[in-house]
């Protein structure tokens, strides 16, 4: 008897997951992905498991507030460009590698540690970040709904988060939460 694509997909899906979650655990001390791994894998596993989504919902709706806050207003916006572009070209520092200075009164194994892939990594991280900060800034900016709740929202036993608006691009009505699955784990017809 044939194995249905579906069952396949979910294993694969999940897999990918506890390899990013594990991937992340490792690499999170070192300056780069580590932590945008952790994230990836997370998702990746809630998509199917009801124990990770649940633990994910309340760090999903910390991400996306804290999304819209930091690019509320222009100036805001800026200073979220400036970071990320920073700490992303930080790891031109690894690339260069220069010799421990010698001020640095710490071992010698922590001046730059990682080496170059180390490097890499942050400069992959800033260049995602950037992405992600262009993403929240189409999204939110402008929104003043997403920086209003810090709880589930005042939609009470629908579950929809009133602190992540619609993506106005898609149409959607102001009341509705922008995560389409959200219905297809609780069973809801939609």
């Amino acid at each position: 008897m044939p194995v249905t694509p579906a069952p396949v997909r979910r294993v694969l899906v999940s897999g990918a997951g506890w390899l990013l979650v594990a991937l992340g655990v490792v690499l999170f001390p070192l300056p780069g992905p580590g932590l945008l791994l952790l994230g990836v894998g997370a998702a990746l596993l809630a998509r199917h498991d009801p124990w990770a989504a649940a633990r994910l919902e309340p760090w999903r709706r910390l991400a996306l507030r804290e999304a819209a806050r930091g690019v509320a207003t222009w100036p805001r916006t800026l200073t979220t460009v400036a970071v990320t572009t920073a700490l992303g070209l930080s790891g031109l520092l690894w690339l260069w590698a220069p010799p421990q200075p010698a001020w640095w009164v710490l071992p010698a194994w922590t001046w730059l540690p990682g080496g170059a892939w180390a490097g890499v990594g942050q400069l992959v991280s800033g260049v995602v970040a950037l992405g992600l900060t262009v993403q929240a800034h189409r999204r939110f900016h402008g929104v003043t709904e997403a920086l209003g709740a810090r709880g589930t929202g005042a939609s009470g036993a629908s579950g929809a988060p009133q602190d992540a608006p619609p993506h106005r691009s898609r149409g959607r009505s102001r009341g509705r939460s922008p995560d389409r699955s959200q219905g297809r784990r609780s069973g809801a017809v939609g």
